[in-house]
């Protein structure tokens, strides 16, 4: 292999003998497992702080899920490559992660073989992606951002249900704690969501975003 150090991996799995079968997987020299969590809660405390190269994400997970976990992590950790393990092969789960900004949507029946060689070639830049669920995901991608700028409606459809949830709240001139009460979550979660708003919308501010909100509903 290349002088390259090891490429630092987290797993997040609610079960135990999965993390344990993943981590046989990808013990091997170029390779490190660097932590892992079982549940949302663990993971949102522990990547932070190992800021690894990848974390695998499992979608289902205990009292939140993994969706949640992918939207708050990434933008906090940008230079993480934070792709989906899963055993659900729903396209709704597949566009919904290619929304959030995963890097990546692979399936637990990947032969151990396959999972090594998709973590590996993240490295190289390889998208960690099925061939049939990429084209659905670049067909999907397509449809909502033709040539030019989009459409304000297909902008807004790039939106998860979450941050359109607090897009509408935003509009109304809540603020962050004011939003955190009403959806049950944090400012600080609000505040990634909004981030998150700003980047699919391509506005520099909330109020442009919120503005963006309400000529819509004028339509």
């Amino acid at each position: 292999m290349s002088g390259d150090p090891p490429l630092r991996v987290m797993l997040v799995d609610d079960h135990l003998l999965v993390r344990s079968a993943v981590r046989q997987a990808l013990t091997v020299p170029d390779i490190a497992v660097v932590g892992e969590a079982g549940t949302a809660e663990e993971a949102l405390l522990l990547a932070p702080q190992l800021r690894p190269d990848v974390l695998l994400l499992d979608i289902n997970l205990p009292g939140s899920d993994g969706m949640r976990v992918l939207r708050e992590l990434r933008p906090r950790l940008p230079e993480t490559k934070i792709v989906m393990l899963t055993v659900s092969a729903d396209r709704r789960d597949l566009l919904d992660a290619v929304r959030e900004g995963a890097a990546g949507f692979l399936t637990k029946d990947l032969s151990p073989d396959a999972l090594l060689r998709a973590v590996r070639g993240i490295r190289r830049g390889d998208l960690p992606m099925s061939r049939t669920m990429a084209a659905e995901a670049l067909r999907a991608l397509a449809r909502q951002a033709p040539a030019g700028r989009a459409p304000i409606g297909d902008e807004l459809d790039l939106l998860s249900v979450r941050e359109g949830e607090v897009l509408r709240h935003l509009a109304a001139g809540q603020t962050d704690r004011e939003i955190g009460e009403k959806l049950g979550i944090s400012p600080r979660t609000v505040e990634t969501h909004v981030g998150s708003i700003l980047h699919k919308l391509g506005v520099r501010n909330r109020a442009e975003a919120a503005q963006r909100y309400r000529d819509e509903r004028e339509e």
